[in-house]
């Protein structure tokens, strides 16, 4: 009975797919190509069950067609362990020109036999959009963590696509694993449709809420362990004005902050750290920003964090924000609330729970109940990036700062970070993109337009360059004179926390003592600092 309903599925719904020179290139799906797309609308859809349909696909032989969901045809990829470590997959293409600038959500149903633990969350088993950006650099999104033995179950995630983004596909297969997965009714439908239009900025914008009367703030990334020294050195001899104090742990690692009784009583003796270091900040000249890095219900394999989709860590973001409110109104040494570090959401919200920003809404809301002026963060979408801000819109709070972060190009930035690579040069070519200051320019855009269309103020509460990347001081250099330009707070990421992002340590990623002479990113960050003026 169940295959004949998704037979019939497929002679209302599937696109075919239709062959284009020697490439197959994907018909997508739309009622009224004039229309704009709007959320819901089909994308794309295939279950395999005709040969036009298979043939569109590349071929490897490592790939068959068997019958497998439902008794209904689907691929199997099997990979024997000695081939575990290439990219075994087979792919698709996808024309995305009609998309840019959405949101789309890509579903399928997988099964997985024996799939080998991969060395990274985001490999083994594939169910993967990948296309080119020349302004972002290279993407790839999949759901993360997909890995062992497992019956059929859905796969899915969202992607954002750049307004720009060509050589779309979609992949299928296993990367970094060994073992055997199948693959069957894909689905791409429009999770959110094209991004706001902005409106012109004002011929005559009145002043932006900075929530500080200074030219600029300037300063660091916290270590996230209170030191007085360390204050003492970063406010009275560098001369920063500003620092960005993370309450975090765990480092991002996905399935912790489950336990809420164990997360409060973690959180309470962070606000005992964070106590001294807010009366500390005020001798030395610091302004503070209570960045909340490690939300309650922590992150899924996908990355998304659990606040998007669980109301019991919803509801409890919520009230410790009003916590953390009632316990510093009116602290002078405070700058602002940075609601959620780096928001991630691959998957929509359930009913009755808020998404990313509405989230950030919530909290907000809750705070100007019990504090009326003190400045509370927004952050965009993928990772706070500058791309996340081409789909934020602003928000009904008073006395709203919104936040960036600036890694872009990663390949360059977190070289021998996240893989093995490294030597990748800035500014020069990296892929088919001559990376220098007017690439920059282009990746901050987005941001820069959000600014100048609602007359707000923009703080980059992260930016940096691993230490031994080659010309990580010209890139932190082109980065601070971008947010100079356009009047941006900022912070650098980071300050005697980890080495490999330190001012203070060489190039060597061998070496972890500090250097005796002063670092070329070191003399970049003091000679802004000096610039500073102090809080009164």
């Amino acid at each position: 009975m169940r295959k004949t309903i998704k037979r019939i599925r497929h002679a209302v719904l599937v696109t075919y797919a239709l062959p284009l020179l020697a490439c197959a290139v994907v018909d997508l799906v739309n009622a009224n190509e004039t229309d704009s797309p709007k959320p819901g609308d089909l994308v794309f859809q295939t279950d395999f069950e005709t040969s036009q349909q298979r043939e569109a696909w590349s071929q490897a032989n490592f790939a068959e067609w068997e019958t497998g969901y439902e008794g209904t045809t689907s691929l199997c990829v099997t990979v024997p362990i000695d081939r575990a470590r290439d990219g075994n997959m087979i792919s698709l293409p996808l024309d995305l020109t009609r998309y840019r600038g959405c949101r789309l959500l890509f579903e399928c149903m997988a099964k997985a036999e024996n799939v080998t633990k991969p060395t990274a969350t985001y490999l083994g088993v594939k169910f993967m959009l990948h296309y080119q950006s020349e302004t972002d650099g290279p993407f790839w999104q999949n759901q993360n963590g997909v890995f062992g033995s497992f019956d059929w179950r859905r796969l899915r995630f969202a992607a954002p696509i750049a307004p720009d983004a060509t050589g779309g596909q979609i992949q299928l297969g296993l990367q970094d694993s060994s073992g055997k997965v199948w693959f069957d009714e894909i689905k791409v439908t429009v999770f959110k449709g094209p991004p706001p239009k902005r409106p012109k900025p004002p011929a005559n914008p009145g002043p932006v809420f900075k929530g500080h009367d200074l030219p600029r703030l300037r300063g660091v990334m916290s270590p996230n362990t209170f030191r007085d020294e360390d204050l003492r050195v970063l406010g009275m001899e560098w001369n920063a004005n500003v620092i960005r104090w993370q309450i975090t742990r765990n480092w991002g690692r996905v399935g912790t902050e489950r336990d809420l009784a164990e997360y409060d009583r973690w959180l309470d003796s962070e606000l005992e750290d964070l106590d001294k270091t807010l009366e500390a900040s005020r001798r030395y000249g610091l302004k503070v920003v209570v960045d909340m890095h490690s939300p309650p219900g922590g992150r899924y394999e996908n990355r998304d964090l659990a606040i998007f989709h669980e109301p019991l860590y919803q509801d409890h973001y919520v009230a410790l924000w009003q916590k953390i409110a009632r316990r510093y109104k009116g602290q002078p040494a405070v700058w602002g609330y940075d609601l959620v570090n780096e928001p991630v959401q691959n998957a929509p919200s359930p009913s009755g729970v808020t998404d990313y920003l509405e989230t950030q809404v919530s909290a907000a809301k809750a705070i100007r109940a019990i504090d009326p002026d003190v400045p509370i963060f927004i952050e965009a979408s993928e990772w706070d990036s500058a791309a996340g801000f081409r789909e934020l819109e602003p928000v009904d709070v008073t006395n709203i700062v919104y936040q960036v972060h600036m890694y872009v190009p990663g390949e360059f930035t977190h070289q021998g970070v996240h893989n093995k690579v490294t030597g990748i040069q800035y500014p020069g070519k990296i892929g088919s993109t001559q990376w220098d200051k007017d690439q920059l320019r282009k990746v901050l855009a987005p941001v820069r337009e959000f600014q100048l269309a609602y007359n707000v103020h923009i703080y980059v509460g992260e930016f940096s360059a691993i230490r031994w990347a080659p010309g990580a001081a010209d890139y932190l250099r082109d980065c601070i004179e971008l947010f100079e330009e356009y009047g941006w707070d900022w912070t650098y990421h980071a300050y005697r926390e980890w080495t490999g992002w330190s001012v203070e340590h060489g190039s060597d990623p061998k070496d972890h003592r500090p250097t005796e002479e002063p670092t070329d990113r070191k003399k970049l960050l003091l000679d802004w600092f000096a610039r500073n003026k102090k809080p009164g």
